[in-house]
């Protein structure tokens, strides 16, 4: 599954697309990344934008375990037509590992569930198992697990809660 796997647009419903990142979007997501909070559970600092481009650069070179891909898409939101977030699948084998995020001005306007429901759907329609680890106290990110079909398990990977979908 991972030879064949290319992120590609996927339409995200009426509001937003995801579109496959590119070391060009980093001017646009270092605005958009830049709020303290948006590390409160995953840890770390807004990065500099010379950091997030080395870091897309990183990424657009693919994952260095061959057997493994990476797909990295950003959120436009298209009436505002701006960038709002990024979406991510590390894929290998017949699981993929997701995880987003929406920056602070956009967050509570639902763009983080139907972008996580598109991503989700996107991967289940390729076979593939979905997965997601997400904090016990992040309400929010839980309640986009949800709204993308996934549930909590028993799993707890670093301290996060693994929350999963069946095959496609």
């Amino acid at each position: 599954m991972t030879d064949t796997m290319v992120a590609e647009v996927i339409p995200a419903g009426e509001r937003l697309e995801l579109v496959p990142l590119d070391v060009g979007h980093a001017e646009e997501m270092a605005g958009v990344l830049n709020d303290p909070a948006l590390h409160r559970f995953v840890g770390g600092a807004p990065e500099s934008l010379e950091e997030l481009r080395a870091r897309y650069a990183r990424w657009a070179a693919g994952a260095p375990d061959p057997g493994t891909t990476w797909c990295n898409w950003v959120i436009r939101a298209r009436e505002e037509g701006r960038l709002v977030g990024t979406v991510q699948a590390t894929v290998g084998g017949n699981t993929a590992e997701v995880a987003w995020v929406v920056g602070s001005p956009w967050q509570g306007r639902g763009y983080a569930s139907e972008a996580a429901r598109a991503l989700v759907a996107w991967l289940r329609d390729r076979g593939l198992i979905v997965v997601a680890h997400v904090h016990p106290d992040h309400t929010a990110s839980a309640a986009v697990a949800r709204a993308a079909g996934l549930v909590p398990t028993e799993g707890i990977q670093d301290g996060e809660v693994r929350w999963e979908s069946g095959a496609g």
